[in-house]
């Protein structure tokens, strides 16, 4: 695995009032097959579906991180009736009031969704904007029907009969708790501590866990870090000192992973660079997530030592490992990357660089940054860190 566990993107892990409970319970859904097979685009860690609201294709995340949303753009455009507002929470902590409405039709390939509750959000913040979604296909909806995922054939199945996926063929079985959304929550132990990990096909990392969930010094391994390592709908958090570390064990329902590599933060999360490994069945009929791998690729981290954000267009380093002597600060302002210059985007070039970075690929990098008015030349190796 060489995805670097520090330039994450979280979009979910929403969480609602007791108002929103019944809200979510809404809704219908008629397939035209036993199986539909649902087309399914897994890019940039995150997999999307496009949807059809009154014969207009767009473009959805598909996130059981979160229920299901609109933007304020389709909201308009569809007229839409307002039901309540309420408070609105994202992974990183951050609380919007948002207004709740209900979706009279989404057509999903041959799978007719109808009166689904969703929540309106604006898509046009941070780098969220840069995906160019128009709404999240989330828990809330998915919980209607059973669904089989595999990332590495962009597959995606539904079915109203789970026999249609022969889950006793899968030998991980991990059971969940939905919450109101229905979001499903996964147990783990670590130290003899029970944590709550979201099951969130919305993050595009490997795993989380909130800040004192977990001793790193009882880890095999560990690195001090700082910054901010993650976005949410509404933004990131501020910077805070963190770790990142290996794990002789992660136990998830009758399986135990050996040497996972967790992060802290401000949630606990299993997400995409977990997925990626496996075909998985989501059962919110029994609470169940069938798991069976197809990949084996032990977690890894491989990393420059840094992450950073598009701050109003410009690349800012948001994120570093502490390091004796490490160049970089939190704050820096990137100039340019192996001569690219990354100075004066506009908001079409800081979304291309955003998704398609220069240092991908490379095992040196030539920086130039600017720190308090004054430019700097940095050069820094990608190195292995929490080797086994």
């Amino acid at each position: 695995m060489k995805k670097v566990l520090y330039t994450l993107l979280i979009l979910s892990t929403t969480t609602i009032s007791a108002q929103g409970k019944k809200f979510f319970k809404s809704g219908e859904v008629k397939l035209q097959n036993p199986v539909e097979k649902i087309n399914l685009r897994y890019a940039n860690d995150l997999p999307f579906v496009q949807v059809n609201i009154n014969g207009k294709p767009y473009n959805f995340l598909f996130d059981t991180g979160a229920p299901t949303v609109i933007s304020t753009a389709v909201y308009t455009e569809l007229g839409l009736e307002k039901k309540h507002t309420a408070k609105v929470k994202d992974s990183q902590k951050n609380k919007q009031e948002q207004i709740f409405t209900i979706l009279p039709e989404m057509v999903v390939d041959k799978a007719v969704f109808k009166n689904v509750g969703a929540i309106v959000m604006d898509f046009s913040v941070s780098e969220l904007s840069c995906f160019k979604i128009d709404g999240i296909l989330g828990a809330n909806q998915m919980a209607k029907l059973f669904w089989k995922i595999n990332y590495a054939e962009n597959s995606l199945e539904a079915s109203e009969d789970l026999t249609q996926f022969n889950p006793a063929d899968y030998d991980i079985v991990i059971p969940f708790s939905p919450r109101p959304q229905k979001t499903p929550v996964v147990e783990t132990d670590l130290q003899g501590k029970k944590i709550d990990l979201t099951f969130d096909t919305g993050f595009s990392g490997r795993l989380k866990i909130i800040d004192g969930a977990y001793d790193v010094q009882k880890a095999l391994k560990s690195i001090e870090v700082y910054g901010t390592n993650s976005v949410g709908a509404y933004g990131a958090a501020k910077p805070a000192p963190g770790y990142i570390f290996r794990t002789a064990a992660l136990p998830l329902g009758n399986k135990i992973f050996p040497n996972e590599i967790i992060a802290t933060g401000n949630a606990s999360l299993v997400g995409n660079d977990f997925f990626k490994n496996f075909v998985f069945i989501l059962d919110w009929s029994g609470n169940k997530i069938y798991m069976k791998q197809i990949k084996n690729e032990p977690a890894k981290l491989e990393s420059f030592g840094f992450g950073y954000r598009f701050i109003d267009s410009k690349p800012t380093v948001a994120f570093v490992f502490q390091e004796e002597n490490f160049p970089l600060r939190v704050g820096d302002t990137i100039i340019s990357i192996n001569n690219v210059n990354l100075n004066n985007l506009d908001k079409d070039g800081a979304c291309h660089y955003f998704i398609n970075r220069v240092e991908n690929g490379q095992k040196t990098i030539d920086l130039k940054i600017r720190r308090e008015g004054k430019e700097m030349q940095v050069r820094l190796e990608k190195k292995e860190f929490l080797s086994v």
